[in-house]
C-alpha cells in the first residue's frame, strides 16, 4: 500500500461468555476482512487465532458471565483484543511449556503465537485479562484499498 489510501475500521463486540458466542465474532470479523479485501490465508489465520481467544475467554474468565472483543484495521495491520472481565489470569508463562505434542494445555498459546505477527497476554486489576493479536495484512489484487491506490498513482502522473 502506498500512503495515498487511508484505511481505519474499529468495532467492538461484548459477548455472552458462552461457547456460541465464538462462531458470531468469527462471522464479523471475517466478513469485514473479506469485504475490505484481505487475502483469505490472513483471514483464516485471523480467525482460527481469534477463536482460540475467545475460546480461553470463554472457558477460563473467573468472575465474569460477558467478555469484550475489539478489531482495528488499517492499511497494515489487524489488531484484536479479546478481554475478559474477570479476576485475572492464573499466572500464564510468556511461552508455554511444552508437554507434549497431544497435549491440550497452552495449545491455543501455541497457535496463536504460529498464526500472529504479535500475541500478549496481560492480566488488568479493572479489566480481568486482555489477549493482544497483531497480524500483518496481505491484500487481494482486487481489494478495494488496491484500486483506489492505483487510481490515486495513475491521476498524480
Amino acid at each position: 500500500m502506498t500512503r495515498g489510501v487511508r484505511v481505519d475500521m474499529r468495532f467492538s463486540l461484548s459477548l455472552p461468555r458462552e461457547a456460541p458466542s465464538i462462531p458470531v465474532v468469527r462471522r464479523v470479523a471475517g466478513d469485514a476482512l473479506r469485504g475490505l479485501g484481505v487475502t483469505e490465508d490472513c483471514v483464516g489465520d485471523i480467525l482460527v487465532a481469534i477463536s482460540e481467544a475467545c475460546t480461553n475467554a470463554v472457558q477460563h474468565a473467573r468472575g465474569s458471565d460477558e467478555y469484550l472483543v475489539t478489531m482495528r484495521v488499517d492499511e497494515t495491520d489487524c489488531v484484536l483484543d479479546v478481554m475478559d472481565r474477570g479476576r485475572g489470569p492464573r499466572a500464564a508463562p510468556p511461552v508455554p511449556v511444552d508437554r507434549g505434542l497431544l497435549s491440550e494445555s497452552g495449545r491455543g498459546l501455541r497457535i496463536m503465537r504460529a498464526l500472529m505477527d504479535e500475541l500478549d497476554i496481560a492480566p488488568s486489576s479493572d479489566r480481568g485479562t486482555v489477549v493482544h493479536l497483531r497480524k500483518r495484512l496481505s491484500w487481494r489484487d482486487e481489494a478495494l484499498v488496491r484500486r483506489l491506490d492505483r487510481k490515486l498513482m495513475h491521476s498524480a502522473g
